[in-house]
């Protein structure tokens, strides 16, 4: 089922019509952002390139972006070029001839150790991984959930490690030192998806099948593999991501909403006679 089908979650794209040359990014309704080189619209829909030579492209529905922003984030620093070294000074020549000179020891300076810093909890990991690879928190949340019920320090029987699972080689590719550092973990798992998510055209089901099962399954079987683990993992996720957003868009249409009138009688309401019968005055014998 999910093979056939993009879900409501696939990355959309683009908005304007014609051809766009340009590095912007496509903010969505559902939440995701992507960045792309170039787009063009015909018809109802946008194709969206990823890459500039134009080999890598995903058709969506115009109606579904919600806009498009340019491309802030800054490109990575060059590191600073290592200062040169300076020459030794030549020693003096010695005015009498005698045993060899013993060299001084070399003065170095005090070695200053690394500043440790503080691990992040799981919702600063979260949001932090969010805007640096632009997806949904929400959507990392569900994978975390399903990955290992937000611990830290799970472990799976294959060996996967910490709050997204990963693998001991899969850490190491992404440079993830310590696989149950919340921050770490999070940021590799994250940045992992993410390049599913390209590889696949944004399909989440698929990106999603591959990080479960491994992208090798899903190639060989064209989507989600026939095992029941790597199903009932992805159905968790968007069930999940579907519920979240659902909420959320009850929540708004909540807050929207006018305030219920009340229902208000324009003509005032009558005195009783107890209350306007002035008291009688007590009369002498």
């Amino acid at each position: 089922m999910y093979t056939k089908a993009k879900i409501g979650l696939i990355l959309l794209l683009g908005l304007k019509t014609g051809s766009v040359s340009a590095s912007d990014v496509a903010v969505l309704r559902n939440g995701f952002t992507i960045r792309h080189e170039r787009r063009i619209s015909f018809g109802s829909n946008t194709r969206l390139y990823i890459s500039a030579d134009q080999t890598s492209f995903v058709d969506i529905p115009t109606a579904e972006i919600e806009r498009i922003e340019p491309d802030l984030t800054p490109p990575p620093e060059a590191p600073p070029d290592p200062a040169p070294a300076a020459p030794a000074a030549p020693a003096p020549a010695s005015a009498t001839p005698g045993p060899a000179a013993v060299p001084a020891a070399p003065v170095t300076a005090p070695v200053q150790s690394p500043a440790v810093q503080p691990r992040l909890n799981i919702p600063d990991a979260v949001s932090q991984a969010s805007e640096r690879y632009r997806l949904d928190p929400d959507l990392l949340n569900s994978v975390i959930r399903a990955e290992s019920g937000f611990n830290p320090h799970a472990v799976s029987r294959k060996g996967a490690q910490g709050l997204m699972q990963l693998m001991p080689e899969t850490a190491s590719k992404l440079g993830v030192p310590n696989a149950f550092d919340p921050g770490a973990n999070v940021d590799g798992g994250t940045r992992y998806l993410r390049e599913l998510l390209e590889r696949y055209n944004f399909d989440l089901v698929k990106a999603l099948a591959a990080y479960n099962a491994g992208p090798k399954r899903v190639e060989q079987y064209g989507g989600v593999p026939p095992y029941y683990e790597t199903r009932a993992y992805v159905a968790s996720i968007v069930r999940d991501f579907n519920r979240k957003k659902l909420a959320q868009q009850r929540a708004a249409k909540a807050n929207l909403a006018p305030p219920a009138k009340v229902a208000t009688s324009k003509k005032p309401a009558s005195r009783s006679a107890a209350a306007t019968k002035r008291p009688t005055p007590p009369t002498g014998n």
